[in-house]
């Protein structure tokens, strides 16, 4: 199997070089490449050794960097190239993603080339690997694909049949693309925590940044926040400018210690409104109060980029700093950097879509701490919404939530922060865009099964009726016939439903009132006339407001659907 990828690789480069004639079977040979692809690289979700790796590693987290470096060499990089990608390095628990999609359009709007690591994806794996804000292109992908995953195939013999897992893999293209693509600059956000992340195996960043933190992930990173501020500081460098925003007490001197420790410069970020406003209040292309940390910190971090990469002569003139000092004098213009605020677009962080009568509130929240966010950012801006629907119309508008999380992360929790936005449904479904075996390749997960995906949206339903002081129901009824899903979810109350795929959800919440859903292309999922009966109050309504939170890859399944953009 391996071999015949080699082949294939070897087969694009040769139709590649042939006459402009064959561009549409180049192009759709291409295509067929990159699945292939995107297939190969889901197999590292599930490797035998990439699995025992992590095993091995848990107790001995030192080991991860060693095994990284050893998998960048095997694919012909040297850590000392990175110090030539002059990279943005930023982690947190809560805005990392944001703040690395704010620096980079900050710094994209002054001119440079861009290079932008991020993760997960919403909707194909591409979109983790950015040239100037835009997914890498489906040839690059490949091509460059195939060069590392070749590199490393041919050599694992000689290391014991070792290939790096999913993550790591992924790490390592997004190094090989940024040096080949000649990048001024990386934004490179960390996976998870900081200290023993794959990411970490860069010397030299020019920067640093650490975003909010909470609590997450706590079996890799630790069960308080001070340990995880521990982890998080692992990021910082000898000499190596650092920022954060304002934390709790406890953990922001968790990172003073480990800034002094290390023997690196550590400075709070101020409050963007505490920023010189010589062109009016700041806005921001990402909706939300909690963005405006998220705002001041990728100031901090592209004014020090660029104070590094920028001669004196050309206005940026290095500022003295002073223990939690405002970097940005007050003579500084940010005329010019609000340009790149404004014009931040990251989907599927406090993201409103509207389609008729039916608009989406999407936010890839998944913390409690991150879900308070969201919380108050979907209160403000559906209340706006239907204050706006009902000077049009007098007709009722009804809510709905779409959730799910996976992990460990505390569904219950969650669900308990939702109660008080007044839902009139609460739909749960797993992270499957499609009840059918070709659904997009992307977005597979081989690391759970769909039986125990089904189980946890029944848990959550179970939690939300409970929580708003529901009883239990016996005799479930079965939404999905039995032909389209080997197990199928349940209907325990009208007001609560689970659905075995994202696109049954959508579907049914939307009542052929979305036309994006509506479709002739879009397969319809048949479902119970029980269940069509209880969507009356849906047909019925003057607009349909969906929030749609707990999980990042919910959101990406959702706006495959929602936006043929992201299914392209």
């Amino acid at each position: 199997m391996q071999a015949s990828h080699l082949h294939k690789r070897s087969l694009l480069s040769i139709w590649i070089a042939q006459p402009t004639g064959y561009v549409w079977l180049v192009k759709s040979w291409c295509e067929i490449i990159n699945k292939d692809a995107v297939c190969t690289l889901n197999t590292l979700q599930t490797n035998a050794c990439a699995l025992e790796q992590v095993r091995r590693e848990r107790g001995h987290p030192q080991l991860q960097l060693q095994a990284m470096r050893g998998f960048l060499e095997r694919a012909g990089l040297v850590v000392e190239e990175l110090d030539h990608l002059n990279i943005i390095h930023v982690t947190g628990t809560k805005g990392k993603g944001s703040t690395c999609a704010f620096t980079e359009q900050i710094l994209r709007s002054y001119g440079f080339r861009t290079g932008f690591y991020s993760s997960p994806h919403l909707v194909q794996v591409r979109e983790r690997i950015r040239i100037n804000g835009k997914p890498i292109g489906k040839e690059l992908f490949t091509k460059y694909f195939w060069q590392v995953y070749g590199r490393l195939y041919e050599t694992k013999d000689t290391h014991g049949g070792s290939m790096p897992a999913y993550f790591r893999f992924l790490t390592i293209l997004a190094f090989h693309i940024f040096l080949q693509e000649k990048v001024d600059l990386a934004v490179i956000e960390v996976g998870i925590g900081g200290a023993y992340d794959c990411t970490n195996i860069i010397r030299r960043p020019w920067v640093c940044g650490i975003a909010s933190l909470g609590i997450d992930h706590t079996s890799i990173l630790g069960d308080t926040i001070e340990k995880i501020a521990w982890q998080k500081g692992g990021i910082f460098k000898p000499g190596v400018p650092a920022f954060t925003v304002k934390q709790p007490d406890s953990p922001m001197m968790v990172l003073k210690e480990r800034a002094k420790e290390i023997g690196c410069p550590l400075w709070v970020c101020p409050e963007l409104e505490e920023y010189p406003a010589d062109s009016g209040p700041l806005r921001l292309g990402l909706a939300g109060h909690h963005q405006r940390s998220n705002a001041s910190l990728a100031l901090q971090l592209s004014h020090s980029w660029l104070q590094r990469r920028v001669s004196p002569a050309a206005g940026f003139q290095p500022s003295p700093i002073m223990g939690s000092i405002l970097v940005f004098s007050n003579s500084t213009s940010l005329s010019s950097w609000a340009v790149g605020l404004e014009d931040t677009e990251w989907p599927g962080r406090t993201q409103t879509l509207k389609h008729g009568p039916v608009t989406y509130f999407l936010d890839g929240a998944h913390t409690t701490r991150s879900m308070l966010a969201c919380v108050s950012w979907f209160s403000e801006v559906a209340s706006q919404h239907e204050r706006t629907t009902g000077s049009v119309s007098a007709g009722p508008v009804v809510r709905v939530l779409l959730f799910n999380a996976t992990g460990e992360r505390d569904s219950a929790a969650m669900l308990k922060l939702l109660v008080p936005c007044h839902f009139d449904f609460a739909v749960f479904c797993p992270n499957i865009t499609e009840a059918i075996a070709s659904c997009n390749a992307d977005q597979q997960n081989f690391n759970v099964s769909v039986e125990n995906m089904l189980t946890r949206c029944l848990d959550n339903q179970r939690s939300w009726r409970l929580l708003n002081g529901q009883e239990e129901k016996p005799g479930d009824q079965l939404l999905i016939s039995r032909d389209v899903l080997p197990l199928v979810a349940a209907e325990c109350c009208s007001k609560t439903l689970v659905f075995p795929c994202i696109l049954s959800a959508l579907q049914w919440l939307s009542q052929g009132r979305d036309s994006i859903l509506a479709h002739p292309d879009k397969r319809v999922i048949p479902v119970k006339p029980s269940v069509t009966a209880k969507a009356a109050p849906l047909r019925d309504a003057t607009g349909i407001h969906v929030l749609v939170a707990g999980s990042l890859h919910l959101v990406g399944g959702v706006l495959k659907h929602l936006d043929p953009s992201f299914a392209s």
